[in-house]
């Protein structure tokens, strides 16, 4: 095993699992929580009958929220770009008028 790599026992939705990473471990800790209750949510939603139901909806409710904040930051990147474009362009010329 790595070194650098930090072993952590976490519980999801019920079952134990050994998470081996270079996350911190409370990162690794705090991310296995969200997992834990997103699919908790799920279950108590939708009355699903397999583990393996709750997983992929789980998963595809996590991807979608992760689709949506990479689409918000873009936009937001975007739209700094933009600003810092219009800024240097007014300081360009205000330079240039000097």
């Amino acid at each position: 095993m790595n070194e650098d790599q930090n072993v952590i026992k976490v519980q999801i939705f019920g079952g134990e699992y050994k998470i081996k990473g270079q996350a911190d471990p409370d990162y690794i800790a705090e991310v296995a929580r969200y997992v834990d209750s997103k699919m908790r949510e799920i279950n108590e939603k939708l009355s699903v009958a397999t583990l393996g139901k709750v997983a992929i909806l789980a998963s595809l409710n996590l991807a979608d929220e992760l689709f949506k904040e990479r689409r918000e930051r873009e936009l937001t990147l975007s739209q700094v770009r933009e600003r810092a474009a219009g800024i240097v362009s007014k300081l360009e010329i205000a330079l240039a008028d000097e």
